[in-house]
């Protein structure tokens, strides 16, 4: 899978040891910086190739996650989820068919990091799933419907 990546000035160490990770199991990482200070930036770029499928998922970092999460979730077709636990990451997914993760450097460990990213990774949102009218209304809400 091809995963795009990036953060803020604040976790460039924090995406620098998740990288490797990420090939490690067998994925392509697309680094989109970490010198922009202002995240947004960074997360509405990502997004927007993520939502036209330069790559499939993103990952992105800041130092709570709650700056990209909210500034990749202004782009119409991504859905970014900050993430803290194992449960989380899995229903990311499975649940919520995120195409984005997101993590907080400043308030996340970096190993604890790599199981939530290998969760979110290594599972597939089906769409025949339970969750799947739920996701499909919010599509519908964000394209103009009431």
């Amino acid at each position: 899978m091809k995963v795009a990546i990036g953060c803020d000035p604040n976790a460039t160490e924090f995406k620098k040891e998740l990288i490797p990770f990420i090939e490690s199991l067998g994925h392509e990482c697309v680094d989109y910086g970490s010198d922009d200070p202002i995240y947004a930036n960074t997360a509405i770029k990502l997004a927007t190739d993520v939502v036209n499928k330069v790559c499939e998922r993103g990952i992105l970092i800041c130092g709570t996650g709650i700056g990209v999460t909210i500034a990749a979730n202004k782009v119409e077709g991504a859905y970014a989820a900050l993430v803290t636990n194992i449960y989380q990451a899995q229903r990311a997914q499975l649940s919520n068919n995120a195409n984005i993760l997101t993590l907080g450097a400043q308030v996340t460990g970096i190993e604890l990091a790599k199981c939530l990213v290998k969760e979110y990774l290594g599972l597939n949102f089906d769409p025949n799933s339970r969750s799947a009218p739920k996701i499909q209304r919010i599509i519908e809400y964000e394209k103009g419907g009431k």
